[in-house]
């Protein structure tokens, strides 16, 4: 076992305790930002923004999990205006994906070890045109699921298919869980990485080190998830993970896709600031970024 620790310890991937401490930042300087996923409509998008607004509550990025193809193209327009009204990130996951496609395999207990890749040669070429549907009406945040999709955007971004300033972020239902497939990830083009929501903090800390782009780390989560709420890690999370976005409010939900009613954003940004009074109690020196920050995929 020493050998092998020893040559993974050359790869730069290395267990850590609970004390490791993230040097890395964001390129403003900041430690984290709050995301807030499962935001499916412009009408909630509205409601949460003015809210966070009101309450002087801080958001960085707006996340729809659903699938760009399920939205028209007003819907993605008025999304997208928001963004840019209100100086966020809108990242839009990709539509097509198992549970969408006619397989039974993957509504069998071990078929869901599927996730929401995609199936055969045409649904790969459908995603694609997901994303380049989304781009051309401005979003420039992409949310995967299949690492085969990225490899293929990420080609598509070098060659000029796709607008060098889009961003792809993976979700955790890409199961990625430790430092090597972290690693094989990034790249591959990945700029932000949700790995597994229930890793333990020496885990997270193995993937910080190991890579330099963005972490987004649950800070609570649905009920389909395991529902558990992890609000006193927060300021560890951030001192291990920084530069680290902040997936808060979805303990609201009762499903990765739940439809966000309007009052329900409201409940979402209620979360945030409880997680921002943690912060501010047991790790007031940590640096959010401002409203606006220029690495920011905020929709052209």
């Amino acid at each position: 076992m020493d050998e092998t620790k020893k040559y993974l310890e050359k790869l730069n991937i290395k267990s850590f305790n609970d004390d490791f401490e993230s040097k890395k930042r964001f390129n403003d300087g900041a430690q984290y930002r709050f995301e807030v996923p499962g935001i499916q409509s412009p009408k909630a998008m509205s409601t949460l923004l003015e809210e966070s607004i009101r309450k002087e509550i801080p958001i960085h990025r707006i996340t729809q999990t659903k699938g760009i193809m399920l939205l028209s193209n007003f819907e993605i327009s008025e999304m997208v205006h928001l963004a840019r009204e209100y100086e966020v990130e809108l990242f839009l996951s990709v539509g097509p994906r198992a549970t969408y496609d006619t397989s039974a395999t993957v509504q069998t207990k071990e078929g869901s070890r599927i996730g929401y890749r995609l199936r055969g040669f045409n649904n790969l070429v459908y995603a694609i045109e997901d994303v380049k549907k989304a781009v051309e009406l401005g979003v420039r945040g992409i949310l995967l699921y299949d690492e085969g999709l990225l490899y293929v955007l990420n080609q598509m971004r070098k060659d000029g298919e796709i607008p060098k300033n889009v961003k792809f972020k993976l979700s955790a239902h890409a199961g990625c869980s430790n430092p090597a497939s972290a690693k094989l990830y990034e790249n591959n083009g990945l700029d932000s990485l949700n790995p597994v929501r229930d890793l333990q903090i020496p885990m997270i800390a193995s993937i910080r080190n190991a890579i330099d782009i963005f972490l987004d780390l649950h800070t609570e989560n649905p009920k389909s998830t395991g529902g558990f709420i992890r609000h006193y890690e927060v300021p560890k999370m951030i001192q291990v993970a920084a530069p680290v976005y902040l997936k808060t409010g979805g303990s609201v939900a009762k499903t990765h896709n739940w439809d966000t009613t309007e009052s329900e954003a409201k409940f979402r940004l209620k979360q945030v600031n409880l997680v921002s009074q943690m912060i501010d109690k047991y790790y007031p020196d940590a640096i959010i970024s401002d409203k606006g920050s220029k690495d920011l995929a905020i929709p052209e």
